[in-house]
């Protein structure tokens, strides 16, 4: 029962009942702290480490007028009254009797490095960027890492902003390694909290963690809202122990991380290829003059709209992504008017039923999808193609772009596809994505990494 408090930090209200009881009771002992700090006259909130304004409550189950921290409500409310409990993580795992990694594929020689180079980063307790263009093959270069800590008794986890990214993980984890217990944590998941040696979750779930893994994976570092959060830094860094490896996936790192490994101050691996060896797809930029009228009005006089006819004619598999959501579900009504007889839908981070759609996507009943930004990342389709209309909106950034053209390309049977940014007036960021995605393709050739 106490082991649903190892490695964690919670509120009391999170225990479950049996937890409660036995703490009250006293049966074993418990850390207990206030759930903030006060310094210089600032409040801080102790699990997610912003500084908060009192907000007072009328009514606060202490009685008293109290003060709470609105960054991180959504996990359960931090009051000032209130207390956080915590248990020291014990690596409480029997030692494996079974072969732990059931992985059947082959590394390529630039995979196999960057491997090895995650292996000896948690041997030896470090930090480092695995800088890997999209499709390289993160996931996989990560299993021998995985199996070495989990050999050696360490709590591993990973983390990524996206829920999308953890519930494509999580399914490929499991069958690489069909004997260890993974934990998958989310808002809003079904099952209960239980106490694993290995743990996927949105970087959100890492408020509720202290000092518990040894070895610490982010995956997506620079998807929002990771990059721009930094009570997300701050809890990442609390949810592993003081002496542990902490590993950046990206395909896309942010200017600062490009900085910290240009200037040595941050390991790095680097991958420019993909493991298929053909190049990245490079985006092409076409005009699509006013396209959030006259897509609606007459799509099929527009360029983009001919697009999707002749797509759709020839029966090929695509996404379309657009920058709006309400202008999307509007589109998605005009397209059924001109292609009644075609399979689609629409996926955005308001849609309840968006998991269930990208899998029936993924199981061919869908020739293609609207979406939003959701989709960006993390999410893999063979032989697709991809679109952006509105490649000029600011929702849009450099890396953004970078990924959603990533999405194209990457299964090994179907290494090529075409992709589109129409726009109504280039950008800078197009035009910057674009400008990467050659120079990753550069450096793949000069290293002799391509086909």
């Amino acid at each position: 029962m106490k082991e649903l408090l190892y490695g964690r930090e919670l509120l009391f209200s999170e225990l479950p009942k049996n937890l409660q009881e036995a703490i009250k009771e006293d049966q074993f002992k418990v850390e207990m702290t206030n759930s903030f700090t006060k310094q210089a006259g600032k409040y801080y909130c102790k699990r997610c480490h912003t500084v908060f304004t009192p907000v007072s409550e009328e009514h606060c189950i202490c009685g008293k007028k109290c003060g709470y921290c609105r960054n991180c409500l959504k996990l359960g409310k931090v009051r000032i009254c209130s207390h956080l409990y915590h248990l020291k993580e014990p690596n409480a795992f029997p030692i494996p009797k079974k072969e732990i990694l059931h992985w059947q594929g082959t590394l390529s020689k630039q995979q196999q490095e960057a491997s090895n180079d995650i292996v000896q980063t948690i041997k030896k307790d470090q930090t480092r960027l695995l800088w890997a263009v999209t499709g390289a093959g993160k996931t996989e270069m990560l299993y021998e890492g995985i199996a070495y800590g989990l050999k050696n008794k360490k709590r591993i986890g990973i983390a990524s902003p996206r829920i999308d990214v953890c519930l494509e993980l999580a399914p490929r984890i499991k069958k690489a390694f069909p004997y260890t217990n993974v934990a998958v944590l989310y808002g809003g998941m079904e099952e209960e909290y239980h106490y694993t040696q290995l743990v996927i979750a949105t970087t959100h779930q890492l408020y509720r963690f202290k000092e518990a893994f040894d070895v610490l994976i982010i995956d997506e570092v620079d998807a929002f809202p990771f990059h721009s959060d930094e009570s997300l830094f701050f809890a990442a860094h609390k949810a592993k122990k003081k002496r542990a490896s902490l590993i950046y996936l990206s395909a896309t790192p942010t200017p600062s991380m490009q900085k910290q490994v240009k200037n040595k101050k941050l390991l790095s691996t680097i991958l420019p290829a993909r493991y298929h060896g053909y190049p990245l797809p490079v985006p092409k930029l076409k005009a699509c003059w006013n396209w959030q009228e006259k897509l609606l009005k007459a799509p099929l006089k527009t360029s983009c709209g001919k697009k999707l006819q002749q797509l759709i004619r020839e029966e090929r598999r695509f996404l379309i992504f657009i920058p709006n959501i309400e202008w999307m579900l509007k589109f998605e009504k005009t397209l059924r008017q001109y292609f009644p007889e075609c399979s689609f839908t629409s996926v955005s981070a308001e849609d309840p039923d968006r998991k269930a759609k990208v899998r029936a996507m993924r199981n061919k009943e869908f020739q293609f999808l609207l979406s939003s930004t959701i989709l960006e990342r993390g999410i893999t389709f063979a032989d697709i193609d991809v679109f952006v209309i509105g490649a000029e909106d600011g929702i849009f950034t450099e890396s953004a772009l970078v990924q959603i053209a990533g999405r194209c390309g990457r299964a090994a049977d179907y290494p090529t596809g075409e992709v589109i940014f129409y726009h109504n007036g280039k950008s800078i960021v197009m035009k910057r994505a674009v400008k990467q995605i050659k120079q990753m393709n550069k450096r793949a050739k000069k290293r002799g990494l391509l086909q």
